[in-house]
């Protein structure tokens, strides 16, 4: 996972298909990279450089883009998702890495870059933040509920964790960014947590949001960072606002 190239600033991004998505509720096909393509022209439009790992795309398309995204071909582990299977190879290349100062890791599918974070003056200012998307929603809600039950069942104090952050705002994976040490940070608490609670979960709630929320409100308190300018209105489709850095679907 070692880059060819030295970039300070990266955008990472995962797109495993032949494996069915639980959030999605669908398999993306392989060898298509079109579901991707307004992600990346999104990077060129602001000048930034990316990373893809992927597990099955035609080399010819890959090369269209060789300039702005390097693409990283990885093994998937049928135990997890592909939502989480995602934090293991962003740990993995962070460490492997040393170069990378700042980093965010976004959705590939449904979010773009409107405006380059990394030169940014409410990045620059918090360098010590995490930076991350959000939903209009508290974290005590139904599909929230039912997606960390698994979590509830073998983590001592998650439901003193959910009881004591419950009217607290739904923070939401799809976007992720800050500082290298930062991110290594979340990033090995997110795999050891998937590595002890969440091994071949065979249920049809990932555990991806109740890992990263758990975490976050427990581990970095004081340090999170959402909602404008990070991320527009989740599923609000805001096309046309310019003072986000990424547009969430």
């Amino acid at each position: 996972m070692k880059l060819s190239w030295s970039e300070k600033n990266v955008i990472l991004a995962t797109y495993l298909t032949g494996i069915f998505d639980v959030n999605r509720n669908e398999t993306l096909q392989n060898n298509q990279i079109s579901p991707i393509v307004l992600w990346i022209e999104s990077l060129i439009k602001n000048n930034l450089r990316g990373v893809v790992f992927y597990n099955s795309l035609a080399e010819a398309e890959l090369e269209k883009y060789s300039n702005i995204v390097k693409f990283i071909k990885v093994e998937t582990d049928v135990a997890y998702s592909p939502n989480v299977m995602r934090y293991f190879f962003y740990l993995q290349f962070l460490q492997e890495n040393i170069e990378i100062q700042n980093a965010f890791v976004t959705d590939i599918t449904d979010v773009e870059v409107k405006i380059n974070p990394f030169t940014n003056s409410f990045f620059l200012e918090n360098s010590n933040k995490i930076f991350c998307g959000d939903e209009p929603k508290i974290l005590d809600n139904e599909w929230m509920y039912n997606h960390s039950t698994s979590f509830r069942n073998s983590i001592v104090d998650f439901e003193a964790y959910e009881l004591q952050n419950s009217n607290e705002t739904l923070l939401n994976c799809g976007i992720i960014g800050g500082n290298r040490k930062i991110m290594l940070s979340l990033f090995e608490k997110l795999c050891a947590l998937h590595k002890k609670y969440n091994y071949d979960n065979k249920s049809k709630y990932t555990g991806d949001m109740g890992a990263f929320n758990y975490i976050l409100r427990t581990q970095f308190y004081g340090k999170i960072l959402h909602g404008t300018p990070i991320n527009t209105i989740f599923k609000m489709y805001e096309n046309e606002r310019v003072d986000c850095w990424f547009q969430h679907k």
